[in-house]
């Protein structure tokens, strides 16, 4: 009898021992259109509470045929990965442990000290930068977000930088990658977010500080902290959160101010002149930019997943301190309410008929199928 209960004993053991070894889940697209960039995000402690991790040993994610896929731990503690789904498919995947893995990157981002203090950011789709403290002397303020528009999968902030501060090679030219032909001045830029306080934008300075929390390879993650505004006589503190995912055409912005009563915000495009279009539902705006003397059918959106309150054109006047002029930005602005300690969450980017968008109208349908996955996500199961 002492045998056979400790047989039993050893048969338990075993079995505790293997349950804790991996996790097997179950992801589905339950939309009718192929989400093959989308992330998953498994909470860590949901993974800890099942897998013991050792000394040397790292979480990893293995397909339905065994192979190591690429994954990320994130700063604020979520394993990701890419389980590209078409239409109605779903995926079975295995998460374990393993030795530490190498994948190449599709995200980056870094604080550019070499030129002027711009903090830049891209994937494989898409690139863009904004301006820190140092050009602030220069050009003067301007906390609006720059689009560098892609044509490769390739990381290109490092190279384009480089060639551009040695002369070699503008990356306000394009050769054979894409260029950076935005315009941004002291406007909200492509996407970028102010309080809208009696009918008014109330825009920050240059950011003050910058914090790299994720960089890659799937998602990079950053946050900026700017010097407390002056919104309509009232001192109000502002940081943002920027992320960007492998395969997405748009940045996820937190924006977060310190406010202790609902204000009303504002992200906004800077609308030119003539020959564009906007194109706005409850939920989205696309901007269709005009041609330029170099470029030609970018299109730019924002996302708001819990909606827009409503989307106007509104002209923002300021005081130029080098011509003593007064300068003039349209934009087509996305109008919600920050409530107290709850930032506004949304989404802002770009695509180009160059790289994958050949009519706005192909890109409003992106658009439409990004903000329906918003609020219809992967589908996990965690199967026993």
């Amino acid at each position: 009898m002492k045998k056979i209960f400790s047989f039993f004993l050893s048969v338990i053991f075993l079995f505790s021992c293997s349950s804790n070894k991996e996790m097997n889940i179950t992801v589905e697209n339950t939309s009718g259109f192929d989400r093959v960039a989308d992330l998953v995000e498994i909470p860590l402690d949901s993974i800890k509470a099942k897998i013991k991790l050792t000394d040397s040993a790292v979480y990893v994610v293995k397909n339905s045929a065994g192979e190591i896929i690429p994954s990320q731990v994130t700063y604020d503690r979520k394993l990701i990965f890419q389980p590209e789904l078409k239409a109605k498919e779903s995926k079975s995947f295995i998460i374990t442990t393993d030795t530490a893995q190498t994948y190449a990157p599709k995200t980056y981002g870094r604080f550019i000290t070499e030129r002027k203090d711009d903090f830049a950011w891209e994937n494989d789709r898409v690139a863009f930068r904004i301006y820190g403290p140092a050009l602030i002397e220069i050009d003067g303020p301007s906390n609006g977000i720059d689009a560098w528009y892609k044509r490769t999968n390739n990381l290109i902030i490092d190279k384009w930088y480089k060639a551009d501060l040695a002369g070699e090679a503008s990356y306000h030219e394009d050769h054979g990658e894409g260029q950076d032909d935005y315009k941004v001045g002291r406007s909200l830029g492509a996407g970028a977010m102010a309080p809208y306080v009696n009918d008014k934008l109330w825009l920050n300075e240059n950011f003050a500080s910058e914090e790299l929390l994720d960089n890659g390879p799937l998602r990079t993650t950053f946050k900026l902290t700017y010097k407390n505004l002056n919104v309509d006589g009232k001192s109000v503190a502002e940081n943002r959160t920027i992320s960007i995912d492998a395969g997405s055409q748009l940045s996820k912005i937190v924006q977060a101010y310190t406010i202790k009563e609902p204000m009303p915000v504002a992200a906004g495009i800077v609308k030119r002149e003539k020959n564009d279009s906007i194109i706005s539902s409850d939920k989205y705006v696309v901007y269709a930019e005009p041609k330029s003397d170099m470029v030609d059918n970018v299109y730019l959106a924002l996302v708001f997943p819990q909606g827009i309150d409503k989307s106007i054109v509104d002209t923002y006047t300021i005081d130029n301190p080098k011509t003593k002029k007064k300068d003039a930005y349209s934009h087509v602005l996305a109008i919600t309410t920050q409530q107290p300690n709850i930032p506004v969450t949304y989404y802002s980017g770009y695509g180009w008929s160059k790289f994958g968008f050949a009519t706005v109208a192909d890109f409003e349908n992106y658009i439409k199928e990004f903000s329906e996955g918003l609020d219809n996500p992967l589908v996990i199961t965690y199967n026993k």
